[in-house]
């Protein structure tokens, strides 16, 4: 027996585990992975965990500070690192203010890292400028269920129950390609006699399970919301008992529904007026219900509105806090959840707190030793970073577990804005996009090195401890913080020795909030093998299903709310003839850092493509399996086409793992929903034309 490494996959938020075995054989080293049973993924692993080892052995990683001289990077001693470090910060807000200084984080980072770098913000630099790619995840849906619920946790009911639903939504998410792992869930469920709807302009292979799969026009969820809504409320399938105890502004729905026609919603959404019909009597006469959301409704201009709606939908037929019975935001990167919990978002505070109420502001304080009136305000959203990064207000960006160059929309002007900035510093274990433009790079651990706690899909908060120690002198990622932060003469402030000590902080900074940690420890956790929260003591079990009796909101109750029919921003038409929309595919994750890294995985898809109809690729001229360029107001890419009839004929869709003239964010919109702030990615307007031999 060789090496054995039981870790957890670093991609997405289902948080699947493993064991790894290094062998020698032949004089040279091979692995073989194995599932590990875990509650969420029952044991199983997909394609890109199977092979996430890849990158993290990776001959290209990073395993020195580099420092950009004369073009070139080349290496540098820590201190060498760090003193430059304190030079151009210092020197930052000595000329232009402590706000001059911008951080910026990642989704995939560990609860320990987003604590210490939220704290880091607002304690070592008392900047108020920072945000992270998580933004870009489920911050629609977090708005929504805030607003709704009082709370915002992926799923109000663990997976479990997804095999006791009589009727499953499943709106913009694709999840036999996004968590494939979670598939079982879904057909078991339909097994046991579920009717599962499908909410998607694409024919995905999560629709191939739909019983009703509802092609919908890109950008019209809110109004096809609506049409399920009248469909319901004409057909006499609200619970009138759980409205009337449970929920208020429902009178106000019902009055802006009636209001509106079904032949209409039809028209504008693209959905035949029968196939509406017959998904709101499904979902109506159900004696359990779940909705899921994803990116293809959340990554919208109207995005919180649109999930505002499906909560309507979950309301007004009583579906929530019981058997089977729920809302999800199914997240997409590793630590979505937790991400946003502990202060990686401009305007919250450990524990889910608000950074702009004075209580809040006050308890967290006194954790971490200062004074309520020397920790910043709110600061902007990610993009919003990049137009004060382009308009050179921030002048010097910290970024940690991120690539916003790829991942950010109306990508060439954030290249054009971090190309402005007087000091970039990149604190990352691959070569990515962003960190090629970096004046210093800082090599971090991968998931394989890496101890620490991510809180998964359902609210479950995991212990991943590392399984092997770190190439060259690489350091972890809240050493690296607490490292800078000595250099600026704030090291009282992150005197920790190991992950652990982070969390034993983040504990107590949680307590009391929205999202309560406090009893939650590493004994527990590698003992029960993850804890839902909220759970605010150590012999809590952590609620499993939230809302049985009440919603955590001043009055007990959920709050409905009208949600008008939406149309987008950029309408599709004379130059732009073609609506776009993005998402992911099998094989890779994110901006590709990593799953281009993996030799498996990159010879699965090595290229991007342009999905396209048939009838709508003759009347443009353009053959299967042809470069074309794709053209919006923003930019242009080239990418190979790909003839289907699975998408609407005035969709095109292409995938967001590529960068250089496959990045699809060249194209899309900065316009953004002025709720959440989440990017309108999914809807913009576009021309395919053939590229000229």
């Amino acid at each position: 027996m060789g090496n054995v490494m039981e870790t957890q996959c670093p991609f997405c938020s289902v948080q699947c585990r493993m064991t790894i075995t290094e062998k020698i054989e032949a004089g040279r080293k091979t692995y073989d992975v194995a599932p590990k049973q875990n509650a969420a993924s029952e044991g199983r692993l997909c394609i890109k965990g199977m092979n996430a080892y890849q990158h993290a052995l990776s001959g290209e990683r990073i395993t020195e500070p580099l420092m950009k001289k004369g073009g070139q990077f080349v290496p540098v001693s820590w201190e060498e690192a760090y003193k430059l470090i304190a030079e151009k910060f210092t020197t930052a807000q000595n000329e232009s203010g402590r706000d001059a200084i911008g951080v910026y984080g990642g989704g995939s980072l560990t609860n320990e890292t987003s604590y210490a770098l939220g704290k880091f913000a607002r304690v070592a630099l008392q900047t108020k400028y920072i945000d992270y790619n998580g933004r870009f995840c489920m911050s629609a849906a977090a708005t929504a269920g805030n607003k709704a619920f009082g709370v915002d946790r992926g799923l109000t009911n663990p997976l479990s129950e997804v095999r006791q639903s009589g009727c499953l939504i499943l709106a913009g998410t694709n999840i036999a390609e996004c968590q494939p792992t979670l598939m079982p869930y879904f057909t078991d469920a339909k097994e046991n006699g579920a009717f599962i709807i499908v909410i998607d302009p694409r024919n995905t292979a999560t629709a191939d399970i739909a019983d009703l799969h509802l092609k919908v026009k890109p950008g019209m969820d809110a109004a096809l919301a609506n049409g399920l809504l009248k469909v319901i409320m004409d057909s006499g399938y609200v619970d009138e008992v759980f409205l009337s105890k449970r929920t208020t502004g429902f009178d106000e729905v019902q009055a802006h529904v009636d209001s509106l026609e079904l032949e209409e919603i039809a028209f504008i959404t693209g959905v035949p007026k029968e196939d509406i019909e017959e998904a709101g009597h499904r979902f109506g006469q159900a004696a359990s219900g779940m909705i899921l959301t994803a990116r293809g409704v959340e990554q919208q201009t109207d995005g919180s509105m649109a999930v505002r709606n499906f909560i309507n939908v979950l309301l007004a037929t009583g579906n929530i806090g019981k058997p089977g019975s729920g809302y999800g935001a199914v997240t997409g990167q590793a630590n979505g959840q937790g991400g946003r919990e502990h202060g990686q978002k401009a305007d919250q505070l450990p524990g889910y707190r608000s950074i702009e109420n004075d209580e809040h502001r006050a308890y967290i304080a006194k954790v971490w030793g200062v004074k309520p009136a020397d920790l910043p305000g709110k600061g902007v959203s990610a993009y919003e970073m990049m137009e004060k990064i382009h308009a050179q207000e921030i002048r010097s960006l910290f970024l940690m577990g991120s690539n916003p160059v790829v991942s950010n929309p109306n990508a060439n002007f954030v290249e054009e804005g971090l190309r402005k900035l007087d000091f970039l510093v990149v604190a990352d274990m691959l070569f990515s996009e962003t960190a090629q433009l970096a004046d210093l790079i800082l090599p971090t651990a991968a998931y394989l090195e890496n101890t620490g706690t991510l809180t998964n899909l359902e609210g479950r908060v995991l212990l991943r401890e590392a399984a092997r120690p770190v190439p060259g002198i690489v350091k972890q990622d809240w050493e690296v913080l607490s490292d800078i932060a000595e250099s600026i003469g704030k090291g009282a402030y992150f005197s920790y020795s190991c992950a652990e000590d982070i969390f034993e902080e983040l504990r107590l900074a949680s307590k009391g909030g929205i999202a309560d940690y406090y009893g939650i420890t590493y004994d527990r956790l590698r003992r029960e093998e993850g804890i839902y929260w909220p759970c605010p003591s150590v012999d809590y079990p952590g609620e499993k299903r939230l809302f049985e009796t009440s919603f955590p909101r001043s009055d007990g109750r959920a709050e409905m709310v009208a949600v008008p029919n939406h149309f987008p921003k950029e309408r599709a038409g004379g130059k732009y003839p073609l609506y776009l929309t993005t998402g992911r595919v099998l094989g890779h994750y994110l901006t590709g850092v990593q799953t281009h890294k993996s030799p498996t995985l990159e010879a699965r898809q090595f290229e991007s493509f342009v999905e396209i109809h048939p009838k709508t690729a003759r009347s443009l001229n353009i053959q299967d399996d042809t470069l074309v360029k794709v053209h919006s107001r923003r930019g242009e890419i080239v990418v190979r086409s790909k003839l289907t009839a699975s998408i609407r004929e005035d969709t095109v869709f292409v995938p967001m793992h590529w960068d250089g003239m496959q990045n699809i964010n060249k194209l899309t919109s900065e316009e953004l929903d002025p709720a959440s702030k989440m990017p309108g990615f999914k809807v913009c307007a576009v021309s395919v034309t053939p590229l000229p031999a």
